[in-house]
Order: structure tokens, then sequence, then C-alpha cells
């Protein structure tokens, strides 16, 4: 029994573990934390697994797992001393044959993002994924109502974001 649930985890986890990594992204500013936050939502997700009852899709409720570590991390270390990133701070060297366009407009989105707050975070994210709000909805366990409303407050805010 437990090779079975062991076996269909890892398959159902394997399948979707680009959400994990995404969401790390979102929540991380370098990669150690990154590793650190994927470790820590793998692990929440195993522990939860035997409770996942099936009654959504397997990437709705690890979503729905995989914020909820973030979230609760990120407030955790937002009352720990703040350290400047050592990305922002290295060398770097140009080159003149790549157009770093598209990646500076991610890495400024990403930016914004940061500022927002942990729920606005998560909506944008599952926007960006192209969700739907029936299921952004259950993922955060908000109404769809409530969705679309912090959605459109969500954008204004990071529409004055990045263009002040």
């Amino acid at each position: 029994m437990q090779k079975d649930l062991e076996t269909k985890f890892l398959s159902d986890f394997e399948q979707n573990q680009n959400i994990a990594h995404k969401i790390c992204r979102l929540y991380t500013t370098n990669q150690d934390a990154h590793n650190d936050l994927f470790q820590e939502i793998t692990i929440q997700l195993w522990k939860n697994y035997p409770k996942f009852r099936g009654d959504s899709k397997f990437s709705t409720w690890m979503y729905r797992v995989a914020l909820n570590t973030a979230i609760s991390l990120y407030r955790k270390s937002t009352r720990q001393v703040k350290t400047q990133d050592i990305s922002e701070v290295e060398f770097r060297i140009s080159s003149f044959d790549y157009d770093d366009t598209e990646e500076k407009q991610l890495n400024e989105l990403y930016k914004a993002v940061h500022k927002l707050n942990d729920i606005e975070k998560a909506l944008i994210f599952l926007y960006l994924e192209d969700k739907p709000y029936k299921e952004i909805s259950e993922t955060l366990g908000i109404s769809s109502v409530n969705a679309r409303v912090k959605m459109n407050r969500a954008k204004e805010k990071l529409k004055n974001i990045l263009n002040p």
C-alpha cells in the first residue's frame, strides 16, 4: 500500500513539478532560497498526499499546498534580518549578440510582483498560468467573485508599480 502511494505520488509530482518551481521563483530571490523552498514544498506535498481525496485535479491541490507553504515560509522570513542578494551586486559581462530585453522585462515583472502581498502574488501567478477564475478561487479558497475583485486590484497595483 505504501509503495503504491509513493509510486502514485512520484508520478503526479513529476508531471507537475514545474508548478513548484514557478512558485519558488515567485517567492524567492536566489537559487539557494529557491532550492530550500522547493524542498519544503515537496516535503509538504508528500506529508499531505495521503489526505488528497481527488476532489480536484492534482495540479489544483498542488498549487494550493505549494502556495500555502511558500506564503507561510515567506511570512516567517520577513521577521528575519534582510541582507542584500549577491546577484544584485555581482559583476556582469554584457554581450552584444544577446538581446536581453525580454529577460529584463521578466525580471522587472518579478521585482514588481515581489512587492505585492502574498495573496496578490498568488493571484498574479495563477493568472499568468492561464488558470480560469473558478480554479483560482478553488486554489485560494475564496469565491470566484472575490478572486475577480482581488485580481483587478492586484493588476492595478502591478501597473502602478511598473509605471509609477
